[in-house]
Parts: structure tokens; C-alpha cells; sequence
């Protein structure tokens, strides 16, 4: 691929009874206990546990967190990897995002710094013509995706209110991430659906991504620890390039661990934010999907 396409598509979800009869009864129990957890695995309902999901998160307070997100457009795929943490309660989460290397295997841009709020993501290092020392400040109900993409990844508990919209999931076994005893889960989720139950903080920004992305459905994998707590979730998202009119797949990974890991959030004050209008959205320009950006608001 040329350095010129390159760029573009950079831009661009785990007793036995004394006596006979009593005995035979308890096999039966036990039977139908294995048979459930066979189907469903410990939790239950796939779709009622992947619902929940978010509470479970939420309940827990703060996690480590490391995301990517591949996509791939006319041949080409590039991934845009991200390292931070979240706190699930204040719903405000700090990642250092890396954009992909160009082909002569340089870096063409400096990690940019993300803070995540309710409503809103700043991005500092944006380039573009914003000065070094200015935040760029992002509402991310008015961005077609909803942020799902924009940033070059995905809001840790955005992606798990995705799980809301949960229509169909099947239990797919037991298996390990990282020594960590897993439940893996697979499905697909409706962007309306999980609009209408997200928390008020995520409602319009899902809302947008239902109207924005070519399809509201969502396939995804994702996999609970013991204590319901999501560890991985990869989501499958497409949208049209609002550019180039061309489909764009996107993969989003996010990996959660270090749960309890203080998350210390400081968001920039009004001063520091850039007041002034950025043609390229997203970290990664990911925002095909999101069109102009107007900071400062």
C-alpha cells in the first residue's frame, strides 16, 4: 500500500443420599444443575448475565484497562492500541493511545493523552494545529458513532452498556486469560436496545451510534471472571466513510484487570481547552464516522 493510503485508514467482548431412592434423586439434581451450566455456564441466562454486565462492573469501582481497535478499509488494516484505567463509579477513565507506525516503521504522531467523562472526551497531543499544552474537548453524543470509535477506543463502560442491548447469546465454555478462570460468552447486542437502558450518562451517545453506524447490531465475545466482571470484550462495529463513502470494519478489544487499581481523573479546565475547529476527528481519524469536530464547547 502507498504511505498516502496508509494514512487514510489510519485516520479513517465463562451428597449423595443414605438411601437408594434419595441417592438416585440427587444424580437427577445434579444432572440438570450440570446440564444448565453446560448450556448457560454459572451465571445463569447468557443474555440476562451480559445485561448485568455493566452493574457488575460499576459495583466494582476501578479497573486497569488496555484497548485496540483494528480497522480495516480498501485492503488495508491498521490497530490503534491504548493503556489506562477507569473508574466504573465516576464514569472517568485516562488512556494513553499510540497510533500505528507509518511503513517505513516510524510513528507519525505522539501518543495522545484521552480522558473519558460522561458526555465528553478531551485529547491532548490532537495535533492538527492545536498547540502542545491545549486540550481538545469532544461531546460525544453529537459524534455519529457515539465515541464507540472516534477516540481510537472504545469507552470501557460505554462498550460494556453495549452488552444492554443484548438480543441473542449463547455460552461457549470455560477457558483462562492470563491464569484468570474465564466464562466466554458470544452474541450480538442492539445499539437501540442498549440506548434505551444505558445510564443517563451513555444514553445519547449509544442513541447517536444507532443512527450513525451502517447496521445498530453488534457482534461480540466477551469473557466474566468469576465474579461476573467483564476481563475481555471484543465488539464488531461498521460504518460508511463519510468522506469516501467506502465500509469500514472495525474491531474494538478491551481488556480489564487490576480491579481496585485507584483511578485518579483530573479533567482540564476551560482555559486549557483548544477553542479553536479541527477537520480530522478522532485519535486515530477513526471518525470517518464522526465528521468535523467543533472543540471548545
Amino acid at each position: 500500500m502507498d504511505r498516502r493510503q496508509y494514512r487514510r485508514a489510519g485516520r479513517t467482548a465463562l451428597a449423595v443420599g443414605v438411601m437408594l431412592g434419595l441417592g438416585a434423586a440427587a444424580t437427577g439434581c445434579t444432572g440438570d444443575r450440570a446440564a444448565a451450566e453446560g448450556a448457560h455456564g454459572a451465571g445463569g441466562d447468557p443474555v440476562a448475565v451480559l445485561r448485568r454486565a455493566a452493574d457488575t462492573l460499576r459495583d466494582t469501582g476501578s479497573s486497569k484497562a488496555t484497548t485496540s481497535m483494528e480497522m480495516a478499509t480498501g485492503g488495508t488494516r491498521v490497530t490503534i492500541r491504548g493503556r489506562g484505567g477507569y473508574d466504573f463509579r465516576r464514569r472517568l477513565g485516562e488512556l494513553t493511545v499510540v497510533l500505528p507506525e507509518d511503513p517505513a516503521g516510524t510513528s507519525e504522531h505522539r501518543p495522545i493523552t484521552e480522558l473519558l467523562a460522561p458526555g465528553a472526551l478531551f485529547m491532548k497531543n490532537r495535533g492538527a494545529g492545536v498547540p502542545a499544552d491545549k486540550w481538545v474537548r469532544v461531546e460525544t453524543a453529537g459524534l455519529s458513532d457515539g465515541n464507540l470509535v472516534t477516540g481510537g477506543a472504545t469507552d470501557p463502560y460505554a462498550a460494556a452498556e453495549v452488552l444492554r442491548g443484548t438480543r441473542t447469546a449463547t455460552y461457549e465454555g470455560k477457558t483462562e486469560l492470563d491464569g484468570t478462570p474465564v466464562r466466554h460468552y458470544r452474541g450480538t447486542a442492539d445499539l437501540s436496545r442498549a440506548s434505551a437502558n444505558a445510564s443517563a450518562d451513555n444514553r445519547a451517545s449509544l442513541a447517536a451510534a444507532a443512527k450513525g453506524f451502517a447496521t445498530a447490531e453488534v457482534p461480540f465475545d466477551v469473557y466474566l471472571d468469576d465474579q461476573g466482571r467483564i476481563r475481555k470484550l471484543r465488539q464488531r462495529f461498521s460504518f460508511v466513510n463519510g468522506l469516501e463513502k467506502t465500509p469500514v470494519a472495525v474491531a474494538s478489544t478491551t481488556l480489564l484487570f487490576g480491579f481496585g487499581t485507584p483511578v485518579d481523573v483530573r479533567l482540564p479546565s476551560p482555559a486549557d481547552i483548544y477553542a479553536g475547529r479541527i477537520a480530522e476527528s478522532g485519535a486515530g481519524g477513526s471518525a470517518g464516522a464522526g465528521g468535523e469536530i467543533q472543540s471548545g464547547h
